[in-house]
């Protein structure tokens, strides 16, 4: 239960409760969420379960069980370029992902204070404006959300990440049942369930298609190093494919009940469905000030947002922080401190990136928009492409049935969709995102 409440915290990010509402509503609601599901199947759980399956077999961080296992099938202990990949990317992601999730924290702050009570669209575009302008309040909540972040990872796996998902991912749970219900009293609710499950076709191109897929596998936390850092605790006699099935399921049913609460108070406010980012920080806070009881609902939402953002960066963190405690031989608490810090650093790169270095631009954008591009661009998909080759192409059928559970149906379904689904799913998605493939 711990293993799947951590990969479930994990993979339940800012990405279910604020990317997918929105992305839902870009391509046309049901006729998405149909193929959302499809490619979480036939590309994310095959995926996952490989990446598991790899950190149960090595038992170690990711780089030392990404060398162990290249040695042990007879190839080459180079194969910790992948592992380290993972470690790299996730260091990198968390570095700007703790800037966002400090933007969350912040917003509780805000709505607590009234801030938003009556305010119109252009109050509340100004209140977010105010905000990222200063350098010193960005700065100071990513400072606050990873100093929790390094705390949690830093009192171990059973004192710190086991307790911290025990209490959050419930936690989080509980305050989306809340919402679900407090948007069931909107009046919008059947508007808002006919959007998300009557499907459109007509919007379902192959833009959306690929959306889709880059959805699915991003969400489930695939290729950061994280999931199989976790595998690394998991114990030999837990069924490796019900764990994962659990947590996709877990993902997936949060990341439909977030739509379900958002998209009735959208329509009920009258506001834009596919307003981008900006749903979260401008239009639900405009939906939260006009409604009644709206400080009391719109706090729990940032609250849920919060939780849902520091169950994720755990994860981020833990796989560079079990490098250096092996390799370095260094207690958890200093490895913490050390690596959290390292990136707490980088992240103001991102923090500068709003406001003092805002015009400073090269290749893709900012020093922020250049990160975002290279790591979920680049870097995931590449390791996530590898992970499925590594276990699907590379490592024995007896080891990998061995670790799977033996060689019924569900073990040769995965072998399948890990050796041809998955790659050139990945890989559609890969092309897409650098810009080497288009389709109409």
């Amino acid at each position: 239960m711990a293993f799947v409440l951590a990969v479930t915290g994990s993979a339940v990010g800012l990405g279910n409760i604020w990317k997918f509402p929105y992305v839902t509503g870009q391509y046309g609601g049901a006729a998405f969420v149909l193929v959302y599901l499809a490619c979480i199947v036939l590309i994310g759980l095959p995926v996952m379960m490989s990446e598991i399956l790899m950190g149960r077999r090595g038992r170690r961080n990711p780089v030392a069980t990404m060398a162990l296992l290249g040695a042990e099938e007879g190839k080459s202990m180079n194969w910790s370029w992948l592992g380290a990949m993972g470690v790299i990317a996730g260091v990198l992601i968390l570095s700007y992902y703790s800037v966002y999730g400090g933007y969350s924290v912040a917003y509780v702050v805000k709505i607590l204070s009234g801030v938003f009570s009556d305010a119109r669209a252009a109050d509340v575009i100004a209140v977010r404006d105010s905000f990222e302008g200063s350098w010193v309040l960005v700065g100071l909540f990513h400072t606050i959300f990873m100093g929790v972040s390094i705390f949690v990872v830093a009192r171990g796996v059973e004192g710190g990440l086991e307790r911290a998902v025990r209490f959050m991912v419930p936690g989080l749970l509980l305050l989306l049942i809340i919402l679900l219900g407090y948007s069931m009293n909107t009046g919008y609710f059947g508007a808002g369930m006919a959007f998300m499950f009557t499907p459109d076709f007509s919007k379902l191109t192959w833009e959306a298609v690929l959306a889709a897929m880059g959805q699915a596998f991003f969400t489930l936390s695939i290729g950061m190093g994280a999931v199989m850092a976790y595998g690394a605790y998991l114990p030999e006699e837990t069924s490796i494919t019900t764990s994962a099935a659990a947590v996709a399921i877990a993902d997936t049913t949060i990341a439909i009940t977030a739509g379900l609460v958002i998209f009735p108070l959208v329509f009920a406010n009258g506001l834009n469905i596919d307003a981008g980012p900006s749903l979260v920080f401008i239009t639900l806070p405009l939906a939260f000030g006009q409604m009644t009881g709206g400080t009391v609902f719109g706090t729990l939402f940032f609250v849920l947002l919060s939780f849902a953002a520091w169950t994720s960066a755990i994860s981020l963190l833990e796989p560079a922080v079990a490098w250096v405690v092996e390799k370095y031989n260094r207690s958890r608490a200093e490895a913490a401190v050390l690596i959290g810090v390292a990136i707490w650093a980088i992240g103001l790169g991102t923090v500068l990136s709003f406001n003092v270095l805002k015009d400073v631009r090269f290749l893709r954008g900012t020093l922020y928009d250049n990160l975002d591009f290279l790591t979920i661009n680049v870097m995931l998909p590449l390791s996530g492409l590898f992970i499925a080759i590594f276990a699907g192409w590379v490592m024995c059928r007896n080891s990998t049935a061995e670790e799977l559970g033996g060689a019924g149906t569900s073990y040769r379904l995965w072998r399948v969709l890990v050796r041809y689904a998955a790659p050139i799913g990945i890989l559609f998605v890969f092309l897409k995102a650098v810009g080497l493939l288009e389709l109409s």
